[in-house]
Formats: C-alpha cells, sequence, structure tokens
C-alpha cells in the first residue's frame, strides 16, 4: 500500500441528513484501515429544510458556521485552517456554496474532489444556473458520481473519464432487512386485516404525493388492473401535497387504501403486504424498498427519475415499460399473474439488495480517494 504524505481528507457537508450518519461512519473506518485519516465538517440548512425534521448528528465531526443569503440561494460556509496540511478536500457540487470555488480557482497544495449528480436532473440544461454548474464541474482533481447515471453527465463538462469514481449512491438498509426478516405470519396477516386488505395481491405505492411522481396516472393505472385481475387492491402509503386526492379515491373505491405516512416496522409490514409497487413517476431511493423487501417496482420511462433508477434491471429485478397507460397496466397485469416471473424477481431483488450497502458505497468512496491521492493534479491544467 502507497504511504501518502499527509494522511488528511476533509469532507465538507452542506448540512448533516439523518440517512448519511451511517455511511460516514463506516467511510471513517474504511479509510482509517488504509491510513487515511477523515476528517468531516458540516454546517446547518436552510430553515425550510431545519423544518423537516431530517438532521443527523455525528459525535466526532466539526461545526461549520453557515449562513445563507437572498433567501437560501446563497450560503457562505467558512472552512478556516480546516484544510491544513490536508491531502484532500471533497465538496459537493452546488451553486449555492460560494466557498468552494476559492478552493477549486486557485493553486491550493491539496487534491479538490466534487460529489453529486453532475447535474440538476429537473433542472432546465439551458439556464445559466446548469451552465455554471458545468463549467464548476470541470474544476476538481476527481468526482464522486452518485451513480452509473452520473458518469456521462460529469464528462459532459469535459471532465476525464478516468478520474471519475461511481458510489452507488444508498442508504442505511440493515434496520429494516432485519424487521423484513423476522416478521411472522401471524402477524402479517393481523396487520393486512388492520388495514382491510384481503387475500388477494396488493398493489403498494410508497412515497411521497406530489406531481412528480404522477398519482393520476397511478390512479388511471389500478382501475384498469382491478378490472383484470381478481381480488386486486391498492394500498397508498405517504403523505404530500397531493393527498386530498389520494383520500377522495380510497373513498369513492372500497379495494383502495389509504394508510398515511408509515415508518419503521409499520413501513415494513406495508411492504411485505403487497405484490409489486406501483410507482410510475419519479424513483429515486425508494427502490432499495422494492429490494430490501423483495418487492419488484413497476415504473414506466417518463423521464423524470433520479440516478438511482440505474439500479432497476428491467425484467430482473423491476420493470420498467413504455409511457402509456396500457403498456403500464399489461406489464403490472402480466407480472402479477405470473408466479414463476413473480418469485424470479422477488429473488433479484433480495441479490440486488446486498450490492446497494453502504459498506459498498463507503469502499467505493475509499478507493476513489485512494485513486485520486495516487494521481497527478487536474485541476489546475482544466480550461477555465
Amino acid at each position: 500500500m502507497q504511504r501518502f504524505v499527509s494522511t488528511k481528507v476533509v469532507v465538507i457537508q452542506r448540512r448533516m441528513t439523518h440517512y448519511r450518519v451511517a455511511f460516514f461512519e463506516s467511510l471513517r473506518k474504511q479509510l482509517a484501515e488504509r491510513g487515511l485519516e477523515l476528517v468531516l465538517a458540516y454546517g446547518l440548512g436552510t430553515e425550510k429544510e431545519e423544518r423537516k425534521n431530517d438532521g443527523g448528528q455525528i459525535a466526532w465531526a466539526k461545526k461549520l458556521p453557515t449562513h445563507y443569503f437572498l433567501g437560501g440561494r446563497i450560503c457562505y460556509q467558512p472552512l478556516g485552517d480546516m484544510c491544513k496540511d490536508a491531502a484532500m478536500l471533497v465538496v459537493t457540487l452546488e451553486n449555492k456554496l460560494i466557498c468552494n470555488l476559492w478552493h477549486q480557482f486557485t493553486p491550493v497544495p491539496y487534491k479538490v474532489a466534487l460529489w453529486g449528480h453532475g447535474a440538476n436532473l429537473q433542472g432546465n440544461a439551458a439556464s445559466w444556473r446548469e451552465k455554471f454548474k458545468r463549467r464548476v464541474a470541470h474544476r476538481a482533481d476527481w468526482w464522486f458520481g452518485y451513480t452509473e447515471h452520473s458518469r456521462p453527465l460529469i464528462a459532459k463538462s469535459g471532465f476525464p473519464e478516468n478520474r471519475i469514481t461511481v458510489l452507488n449512491n444508498t442508504i442505511d438498509t440493515a434496520e429494516m432487512r432485519s424487521q423484513f426478516e423476522a416478521i411472522r405470519p401471524a402477524e402479517l396477516a393481523g396487520w393486512r386485516a388492520a388495514h382491510g386488505l384481503g387475500d388477494g395481491p396488493v398493489g403498494i405505492f410508497l412515497g411521497s404525493l406530489y406531481e412528480e411522481k404522477r398519482i393520476n396516472f397511478l390512479l388511471d393505472a389500478v382501475k384498469a388492473i382491478r378490472a383484470q385481475v381478481p381480488g386486486f387492491e391498492l394500498l397508498m402509503v405517504g403523505a404530500g401535497p397531493q393527498k386530498s386526492m389520494v383520500e377522495a379515491f380510497c373513498k369513492e373505491h372500497a379495494w383502495a387504501h389509504f394508510a398515511g405516512m408509515l415508518k419503521g416496522k409499520d413501513k415494513v409490514l406495508a411492504l411485505a403486504s403487497a405484490t409489486v409497487m406501483l410507482n410510475p413517476g419519479l424513483v429515486g431511493l425508494g427502490i432499495l424498498d422494492s429490494f430490501v423487501c423483495e418487492v419488484p417496482m413497476v415504473t414506466t420511462d417518463c423521464g423524470l427519475h433520479s440516478p438511482e433508477i440505474v439500479y432497476l434491471q428491467s425484467s430482473a429485478n423491476g420493470l420498467m415499460t413504455n409511457n402509456t397507460l396500457d403498456d403500464y397496466v399489461r406489464e403490472c397485469v402480466a407480472l402479477m399473474t405470473s408466479s414463476t416471473t413473480l418469485a424470479a424477481m422477488k429473488a433479484a431483488c433480495k441479490s440486488s439488495a446486498t450490492t446497494y450497502t453502504v459498506e459498498n458505497m463507503a469502499r467505493n468512496f475509499a478507493d476513489g480517494v485512494e485513486q485520486c491521492l495516487q494521481s497527478p493534479s487536474y485541476r489546475a491544467k482544466a480550461a477555465l
């Protein structure tokens, strides 16, 4: 193993979310095993973000002073002397993080890496914001992309592909898997009965109820599925701006059930009750729920998805249909009425769950750190 003059790797997060805590604990361990020290620092989110109550705490991490301006569009987070004697600095690519620019555009004595999607997937590629982001994305020595979906987006800025590490972004699913494996048949039967579910196949929607999830499309689809699959029932789990529409639909149709937002064991029992996950709109990290609880996801090629959509291998661990109601309904019906195909997909989901773990994500990150430190600087050669 190559020894480095400096062993200090500084990672900055604008704010810490609870679902990143397990990853950073694993990354700290992985880097220490390679003789590298992780220095993690994070600040506070905007007022809107803080109201989400999704923050996390890490006792050994440093806290950053954080100031927002222009309604949260600019964030000032000075690092002070944190990068003194550092070998590498890793920051996320966000236009609002103005302090990043100093590290990217001045000749600092440490490597600078970026971490992110590579582009705003829901943004306008022709806007000045995205043009600025592409220009800034080029000023780095290394890139950590969320998934394989990020690689071409990063490369579009002209950044070398051999300096991109794909992390396979994920969250800690160990507790969910443990809860899923501990479910007893009587417990599951009791949960189904308590929520009005019969013995037939169940399609579950689990996620936020907003426009990009295409709730209208989903509700049209389940009516057609119900007409073709005897005993089919719908279970809606989530909250959001379109909650009233879902509640009205479930009130009108006795075979449709709204459970609101579920967490912990109740969320796992809901998934365990289902035959398929139905989400014709935006799919993100929710696909991990599908894998962990062995419920194949059926979505469409609607073009709204987050980078994690690349984890879905259509016809193997889930289905991606054409973006038409007829195709979506036909594929859902075919899957729910074929016990052989369904069993094979469930097995593939279980296998995929072992791939997308925080331990593997941390290992990928640590590999990228080592490769960056062993490579000559690129940032100084990058064109402005």
